[in-house]
């Protein structure tokens, strides 16, 4: 234990060349990647000369490639050997000096990463098990009504600024000619999936709404490998519709790079609308169990937020949702009519 004391407290070398170098860490899902990027933008706005990193779980690295302004991606395997890939990162992230480690997480293991990095400045939030051993850490809440981009741009706000800095992602000019033979007549996209339960759209309502959509649009689905099944339901119940299936045939950047060019991308509370706000491309968000104000709705400038009209005393239920509707009734995403769909068209 000794040993590990005295290695853990060795400083970090300070920088001669005045050049700065920042980590930040996200190693959550993909939706909260995207909107960590908000973090890159704004480092580079400030700092053009730095050099920036930024530390994922290992499947997420593809939603940086291209970024103009980040030098070099790290990445943790959380699924194979996670105790012994995380010490190797922390080694790899010791030696390489940064001046400021910004932790976006509130998970021990980043906690850890961040408290022992060597790093002249160590930044997270208060609710990181580890914040105690940080040189800064920001108070966290999701009932404020604080967008999630405005709760991780809090974190560098005092060596920055307080304006806003938008995600972004960059597919590159083949992830977009790749789409091109999508994009011959006009088309809207539908990511009907997602890891929760009570944040998707049930599939009878996806169906629904696809068969009411007047002709002349082309309908892209668009998700992983994972739902190629309930794609597959959508397509052979809207027979009379030209509904594509595209789920698990193209990249992270590839579908943002579709959604781009779309005349309204409809999703769920989950990651492809967080693509869509990347891209500035217009989307229709639905919410059944959440709800906008936790801080993760769209912000393109082209946005509809699709919700039950009704007040629900169950509504929200929870901060991601459930496997299950713990009323059984789902009302909160039932009880959604086609029209407020529709009408996003409009």
């Amino acid at each position: 234990m000794i040993f590990h004391l005295v290695f853990f407290g060795q400083p970090a070398n300070s920088l001669n060349c005045g050049v700065q170098k920042f980590l930040v860490i996200q190693t959550a899902f993909i939706g909260d990647v995207v909107l960590a990027t908000c973090l890159i933008e704004k480092l580079h706005q400030h700092f053009p000369q730095a050099k920036i990193d930024f530390l994922v779980r290992k499947g997420n690295e593809a939603l940086l490639c291209n970024n103009p302004y980040l030098d070099n991606v790290l990445v943790w395997d959380k699924k194979k050997n996670k105790q012994r890939n995380l010490w190797k990162l922390l080694l790899q992230v010791r030696k390489s000096h940064y001046d400021k480690v910004i932790n976006v997480q509130r998970f021990a293991a980043t906690g850890l990463l961040t408290a022992f990095s060597g790093a002249k400045e160590t930044i997270g939030f208060d609710k990181n098990p580890f914040s105690f051993l940080f040189t800064k850490k920001i108070p966290h809440s999701v009932n404020n009504g604080m967008h999630e981009i405005a709760r991780d741009l809090h974190l560098i706000k005092d060596f920055t600024d307080g304006s806003a800095a938008m995600p972004r992602l960059y597919p590159s000019q083949k992830d977009f000619r790749k789409v091109e033979e999508y994009q011959l007549r006009p088309y809207i996209t539908v990511s009907p999936a997602s890891v929760w339960f009570t944040k998707q759209y049930p599939v009878t309502k996806w169906i629904s709404f696809i068969n009411k959509i007047k002709p002349g649009l082309q309908v892209h689905l668009l998700g992983g490998p994972g739902d190629i099944n309930l794609c597959r339901q959508i397509i052979d119940a809207c027979k009379n519709q030209p509904v594509f299936d595209l789920s698990g045939k193209l990249s992270f950047l590839e579908s943002a790079a579709l959604m781009k060019g779309a005349v309204m991308n409809y999703t769920n509370d989950s990651a492809p609308m967080h693509f869509a706000s990347a891209m500035n491309a217009p989307v229709a968000a639905v919410f059944c169990s959440t709800i906008p104000a936790f801080g993760f709705g769209p912000l393109s400038d082209k946005k509809t937020i699709i919700e039950i009209k009704e007040k629900l005393d169950c509504r929200p239920c929870g901060l991601h949702g459930y496997k299950a509707c713990p009323k059984v009734h789902f009302n909160c995403a039932h009880k959604i009519q086609d029209e407020q769909l529709l009408q996003a068209l409009n």
